[in-house]
């Protein structure tokens, strides 16, 4: 039985002004499966990513044409509510972005936003999201403390955690682990793994060894279009494409 789809982008072409990021591309994206994004700098992987919570629209000039569903919803139809669709669709950047508060208010912080929690229930949020985001034993006794006493890695889980407490559906990871190091990364990695039961992942990476290790599927992208989607197994051991072999095997990128 195929997986359901979570999210799909369908001829998806996008522009900046009049220079085209992404050509025609295809994707779906299933639901409690991670997809991996790989491909060389400047091919389209974060500007695909950051249509599917519609992140690029702050950008002036920024168009996009053909299809993107979640959960068979237009997401770019005048109905949908963008503040909605960013609490659903949550997502975690290249860098560390803690904000300059406390441990406990950088996770609350969309809680109380959005107004979603209060007292001991927000307490139990805090505490679940640093749980879900495999922080919560490091820094338990430390939550008045500011975000940026903590590690590169830590911060960065932070970020998952303030990401994971409003209940996203799906979480976007743009390059994760590009800004900390190799053990920080493990954990990072492990934690993706763990968070696809609950939630639908999609991820920039440019470590194939990454994208090898975490993912259940695998496009590969190059100058803005989609050379080839498929189970990650397939398009590490027996590419249909000779351009993704000669990607993965480091001919060229």
């Amino acid at each position: 039985m195929d997986p359901r789809a979570k999210i799909e982008t369908k001829s998806l072409n996008f522009y900046y002004g009049d220079k085209q990021a992404l050509k025609n591309v295809s994707v779906v994206c299933a639901e409690h499966m991670v997809t991996a994004l790989i491909g060389p700098s400047g091919c389209g992987k974060s500007t695909f990513i950051r249509t599917l919570n519609r992140m690029n629209d702050v950008i002036p000039g920024a168009r996009v044409e053909g299809d993107i569903r979640l959960d068979g919803e237009d997401i770019n139809s005048p109905r949908v509510d963008v503040v909605e669709l960013r609490k659903r669709v949550g997502m975690v950047f290249q860098k560390p972005n803690p904000f300059p508060k406390s441990i406990f208010d950088n996770v609350a912080y969309g809680l109380r936003i959005n107004d979603l929690a209060k007292g001991a229930e927000m307490d139990d949020v805090v505490e679940n999201s640093l749980r879900e985001a495999a922080l919560w034993d490091e820094v338990k006794d430390r939550l008045d403390e500011n975000a940026f006493a903590l590690s590169g890695g830590q911060q960065q889980r932070l970020c998952i955690a303030r990401a994971l407490s409003i209940k996203p559906e799906v979480m976007l990871f743009d390059e994760p682990c590009s800004a900390i190091d190799p053990i920080a990364t493990a954990k990072i990695e492990d934690l993706i793994m763990k968070l696809k039961r609950k939630y639908t992942v999609v991820i920039v990476t440019h470590n194939m060894q990454q994208a090898a290790r975490v993912s259940d599927f695998t496009a590969f992208m190059m100058m803005g279009e989609l050379i080839e989607f498929d189970k990650t197994e397939r398009i590490f051991t027996n590419p249909a494409n000779r351009l993704t072999e000669d990607y993965i095997t480091g001919r060229f990128g």
